[in-house]
């Protein structure tokens, strides 16, 4: 049975009562149901059951949270092939249960044929979907590189026991989910166009929720990860089939960029706000530095007395969203190629100065809003996993292939997705991606360059103990969705469930509006904020945030988001 607590002092009791674990639960996130399932000995939650699943079943088997990561990782990339990958990238934030953190940067990189102008005509304009469904869309991959190199320093477990829950989902396939059925559907069409002699993901009728879907060809690629590791993967058979299919298509990538490329440990970037340490992505994740600038910025304002997704509430997060997007546009990039100035971004006296310009009586255009300036400076399809095992291990893992099913182009003979990162770089100063996000020179095209991204998976403590780990997919709005669950747990006193299933809003600086969920301001808050000057804009779900809560009897409490299939399972 699944013990399930409704109230604290039905937990209170509960917890006088247990002296083990809570057995095995599955709970998959629905907006009319809030209550969580709180459980003693880890907890995975992440986008997909059957990835969920592989990952609870490695913490069983006595594997930490690095390798019940590298298992979701994998399972992920057959389960979720809108956004789960072996194609693609990420960002990992590690805590270990001794308070020591890390950072991993397994995001793509610009393949060494890649030039400042290659997407744009003898005009110099941005020749239309060529950064986004093309072989020149894709930056090398680099996702197995990064679990190889998470599990060589943290892991416990053998590699192949960690591969071997994706190879039985990709042989013997899976039960597909409505949403899924619904993606395939939505997606024929392009994937035919796109992939002439192919057959990956097509079906002769449309797909629907039960459908059973293997994938031979992908099986027989995670196999020889399994057995050969990163070789597996960045030479051998696989390595030759993404060379030829760049060849094809007339692609960039060389067998020279895949055996070059090298997942990277990066110091965390650390912050505090309101007595809790906030642990997160350094740059070329844009989303460490904005989430932190976020959080500073409405420290000092009442937000819990005025309450949640109230005016003034939405009015000074939306003021200061649109000023730290403005930064990201100029000052965030590659580190190893751009000095991003993090001190002179996330400096208090900076970000109060920043805020003075708010007026409670009217909304600051965008348009008067530029990024700032420091004395002696010169010039998002994704999917999130949050992992604590039993000893208090934690990861936040946030990976992408950029657009929904990436550039939608398969490598042939291999069966997995090619990415369109390079649509994250700055194709033309000024000139927005495929998420509306304005770059400059920070983010320019050069060779071997890891391309800006919003990615903010996150670790936060509270007295010295892991308190929550969060993050989320969304392209532009995961550093905002990330920014609201946060203080939806801190500020207005919501479990992990309430937090991630609150309806979100969100502002990027250009364009000059407010998009809301349906539901998420009352109809007299967002008159108040109309006559103010905000353009508020109907939109669709923001964002997929799973995270983890540890609560104060030591507990963890999930939250799975029901925006999607994202399920939360522990033991």
């Amino acid at each position: 049975m699944t013990f399930n607590i409704f109230h604290k002092k039905t937990s209170q009791i509960a917890l006088l009562l247990l002296t083990g674990f809570l057995p095995l639960g599955c709970v998959q996130g629905q907006l009319t149901n809030t209550s969580g399932h709180e459980y003693r000995n880890g907890m995975v939650v992440c986008a997909y059951p059957d990835a969920s699943q592989a990952g609870l079943t490695i913490l069983q088997k006595g594997g930490n949270a690095v390798d019940a990561a590298v298992a979701v990782q994998f399972a992920l990339a057959v389960t979720l092939p809108e956004a789960g990958n072996i194609g693609g990238g990420g960002f990992m934030v590690y805590r270990g249960a001794d308070g020591q953190t890390n950072t991993l940067d397994f995001r793509e990189k610009a393949p060494a044929m890649a030039s400042t102008n290659m997407y744009l005509d003898s005009a110099g304009n941005v020749i239309p979907d060529m950064s986004l469904y093309t072989h020149k869309a894709s930056g090398v991959p680099g996702s197995v590189d990064g679990m190889v190199t998470a599990h060589k320093k943290y892991g416990k477990l053998s590699w192949a026991v960690l591969l071997q829950p994706a190879i039985d989902l990709a042989t013997n396939g899976f039960k597909i989910t409505k949403h899924l059925a619904n993606d395939l559907n939505r997606n024929q069409a392009i994937f035919k166009k796109l992939n002439p002699g192919k057959i990956y993901l097509l079906k002769d009728t449309p797909w629907k929720e039960g459908d059973v879907l293997a994938q031979p060809d992908l099986a027989k690629t995670l196999e020889l990860i399994r057995d050969k590791g990163r070789d597996g993967f960045y030479d051998g058979p696989v390595a030759d089939a993404l060379v030829a299919e760049m060849k094809k298509g007339d692609g960039l990538i060389s067998k020279a960029d895949l055996t070059n490329y090298h997942a990277v440990w990066r110091n965390a970037i650390t912050g505090n706000y309101k007595g809790y340490k906030i642990i997160t992505m350094p740059p070329p994740s844009s989303g460490g530095i904005a989430l932190l600038q976020l959080l500073k910025s409405v420290e000092k304002y009442p937000i819990q007395k005025w309450g949640h997704n109230q005016d003034s509430t939405v009015q000074v997060m939306v003021e200061a969203e649109r000023r730290v997007y403005a930064d990201r546009s100029k000052y965030l990039g590659d580190p190893d190629f751009y000095k991003v100035p993090v001190d002179s971004l996330l400096n208090p006296v900076y970000l109060n100065a920043r805020m003075k310009s708010l007026n409670w009586n009217a909304a600051t255009p965008s348009t008067s809003i530029q990024p700032g300036a420091f004395v002696g400076y010169e010039s998002d399809q994704t999917t999130h996993y949050s992992i604590v095992d039993r000893d208090g291990n934690a990861v936040s893992i946030t990976t992408t292939l950029n657009d929904s099913f990436g550039s939608k182009i398969f490598v042939a003979g291999a069966g997995f997705l090619l990415n369109n990162e390079m649509d994250d770089f700055s194709s033309k100063p000024g000139v927005p991606n495929m998420f509306g996000l304005i770059g400059g020179k920070a983010n320019s095209i050069q060779p071997g360059k890891r391309m800006l991204s919003s990615m903010t998976p996150t670790i936060i403590e509270k007295d010295g103990q892991l308190f929550m780990v969060v993050g989320t997919p969304g392209g532009a709005t995961i550093m905002t969705s990330v920014f609201q669950t946060i203080l939806n747990v801190i500020d207005f006193d919501q479990d992990m469930q309430q937090a991630v299933t609150s309806k979100r809003f969100h502002s990027q600086w250009l364009p000059d509006n407010v998009e809301i969920e349906a539901g998420a301001l009352d109809t007299l808050t967002r008159q108040k904020l109309e006559k103010k000057g905000y353009k508020i804009i109907d939109y669709r779900p923001i964002g997929r945030v799973d995270a983890i809560l540890k609560t104060k009897w030591g507990y963890y409490d999930g939250g799975a988001d029901p925006r999607g299939d994202d399920t939360k399972l522990g033991w």
